[in-house]
């Protein structure tokens, strides 16, 4: 890696006066130059080359490399969320390309700095990195390479199971406690009504009324014992204080969990984070940085980052022309009550109150929203026709892809579908002592999908590992309630008895 050259610096200055003039405000950020050996490496470790060793980061270097050399595809830049943030450029870059990502990085580096999502983020990232890495060699010298790459393999098939809402602040409903005798909550317990007090003692029987009491303090105690208290969605959180693991082994899966909260805020903003960058580099390359002999090849490379292959959404397309959509909206006024109830489709065609709120939306937007809710919120029926969105089926004949249709409810379903927990089934941990023999039992809260039966399988062999019990998981099959178990040996599927409740 080498700082950049004097030139560069100076188009960094310009790029940032840009950004700045336009209203964004970026975290500072430092320009790494590196060729596109280094750029893989650094992308293999998602950013962070302090990270902690791993066999997984060489498989993916190896294949980004041989990606990047048989010309599939290239990397042109890479930023990471810290304070101030690092970025990295292709020495193999030209002029237009290193002007394209220094305003892409800027648009990056200011969503960072001011989206919700990543108020709770480390911004000492790199810091952290470096130790959890001298940790994890440490482990490896004191009890051997495999055995702690194995585990490591272990936590990270488990990492995706974690609440993403976690790191906001939340009321918690009250604890179920056990009621104390003769309070109000106990003593109206199984009475029935009764207008003639000389019945009361037929109508309510004082060894009927007790017996409801007994009850009710047993379940109330029972519930006070059980673990956790309600479900609870940070399965790798719960393990790390629950599971029978060594310090060693505790120390490395809270490792895992802390760097799968610190990716969290780039998967829940992924359509929104490249779209805000990608209008950015837009606005400044096309209104300001751009000079007439570079036009060709700026259009050349936006071109092949915003083209989508059939079958796969573009992250980069979809947000950067939401973003503009929102922005002519508030521009011309083409929202709120009026603009809802209107039915003159020539009236709604040359719409235009000039209020010109676009571009205060749009920062409002990228402060407050994440995928979901930005497309719950402004994927709106004219977007989605504008352009040109449908489904598809795979035609079994010719095993091609076909157009199904283009009905928006369906399409904005199938995409706030596979935004929703990213697609991921949502996984809660019910019971540390499933019937009272130490047994971790898990539950699916099913959504209209069925689990991948073979992932539930694998997911289940990896939990026993780190809980050294069966662990079992609720869910729903073929519309039947069913229960998964792994004993150690091998993975058993039965009707599911209990009801279990779950947020």
């Amino acid at each position: 890696m080498a700082p950049v050259t004097p030139d560069l610096r100076r188009l960094q200055d310009e790029i940032l006066g840009y950004a700045r003039a336009y209203g964004l405000d970026p975290f500072e950020t430092y320009f790494e130059v590196v060729d596109y050996r280094q750029m893989c490496e650094v992308a293999a470790y998602g950013g962070f080359p302090v990270r902690y060793p791993h066999w997984r980061f060489g498989m993916e270097y190896d294949h980004m490399l041989k990606s990047h050399t048989y010309g599939l595809s290239k990397i042109y830049e890479l930023v990471i969320n810290t304070d101030p943030c690092y970025a990295y450029l292709l020495e193999g870059n030209s002029r237009v390309d290193q002007k394209l990502v220094m305003a892409h990085v800027y648009g990056h580096c200011d969503f960072f700095k001011h989206n919700a999502y990543f108020a709770h983020t480390d911004r000492r990232m790199i810091d952290t990195m470096a130790n959890n890495a001298s940790r994890v060699r440490r482990y490896m010298n004191r009890h051997g390479v495999e055995r702690v790459e194995a585990f490591i393999d272990v936590c990270l098939s488990v990492d995706n199971l974690i609440d993403p809402w976690a790191v906001f602040p939340r009321a918690e409903p009250a604890t179920p406690d056990a009621a104390e005798p003769g309070d109000a909550g106990e003593s109206g317990v199984g009475r029935l009504p009764n207008v003639r007090g000389y019945l009361e003692e037929y109508v309510n029987p004082p060894e009927f009324i007790e017996e409801q009491r007994a009850k009710k303090r047993r379940e109330a105690d029972r519930l006070r014992r059980k673990v956790p208290v309600r479900p609870e969605r940070d399965v790798l959180g719960f393990l790390v204080q629950h599971a029978p693991l060594d310090p060693w082994e505790a120390d490395i899966l809270s490792i895992i969990r802390e760097e799968a909260y610190y990716f969290l805020p780039q998967m829940q903003t992924k359509i929104m984070n490249e779209g805000w960058a990608s209008y950015w580099h837009s606005r400044i390359m096309t209104e300001r940085a751009l000079r007439d002999d570079e036009v060709i090849d700026y259009a050349d490379v936006v071109s092949s980052v915003f083209q989508t292959a059939p079958g796969r959404l573009n992250p980069y397309k979809l947000g950067v022309e939401l973003f503009r959509h929102i922005e002519e909206r508030w521009d011309k006024g083409r929202f709120g009550k009026e603009w809802e109830t209107c039915d003159d489709l020539a009236a709604k065609e040359t719409w235009d109150r000039k209020l010109g709120l676009g571009r205060q939306k749009i920062f409002e937007v990228r402060r407050l929203y994440n995928d979901v809710t930005f497309i719950d919120e402004f994927f709106t029926e004219d977007f989605c026709r504008e352009q040109k969105f449908f489904t598809y089926v795979t035609n079994r004949r010719t095993g091609r892809k076909e157009i199904e249709g283009r009905e928006f409810a369906k399409i904005k379903k199938m995409l706030l579908a596979r935004l929703t927990n990213f697609g991921q089934p949502f996984i809660y941990v019910v019971d540390a002592n499933d019937k009272n023999r130490g047994e971790l039992l898990l539950a699916h809260k099913h959504e209209g999908i069925d689990l991948k039966l073979d992932y539930a399988r694998d997911t289940l062999r990896n939990l026993e590992k780190i809980w050294r019990r069966p662990v079992s998981l609720s869910t729903v099959i073929d519309d039947k309630p069913k229960r998964l178990r792994y004993d150690g040996s091998e993975v058993t599927i039965s009707d599911e008895t209990a009801e279990i409740r779950l947020p």
